[in-house]
């Protein structure tokens, strides 16, 4: 699912107040930088597939001269690399 970026820092303080009121947790720090820092860790969870694409891509540039003489789908081996990393590295997309 893609997200605007300019959705989370609003996300973030959604999050942030709603575990304040609910007592869950208790701020140590201002309000802002906590929220500052959760929005740096919504975006980079988002930034994971983004960067696992990359990895693959990287990966598949072996196959360059397979690939143009169609000995080999592109897209699923993309896809079968895709999963083979995703299931070693337990990443959660």
């Amino acid at each position: 699912m893609r997200v605007d970026k300019g959705w989370t820092a609003p996300l973030a303080e959604e999050i942030i107040n709603a575990l304040l009121k609910k007592k869950l947790i208790e701020l140590k720090g201002a309000k802002g930088k906590v929220a500052d820092v959760l929005n740096e860790i919504i975006l980079d969870e988002f930034n994971v597939e983004d960067r696992l694409n990359k990895e693959v891509r990287e990966l598949l540039k072996k196959y360059d001269t397979e690939i143009e003489k169609g000995r080999i789908d592109y897209q699923k081996l993309f896809e079968l690399t895709k999963r083979k990393l995703v299931r070693e590295r337990n990443i959660i997309l």
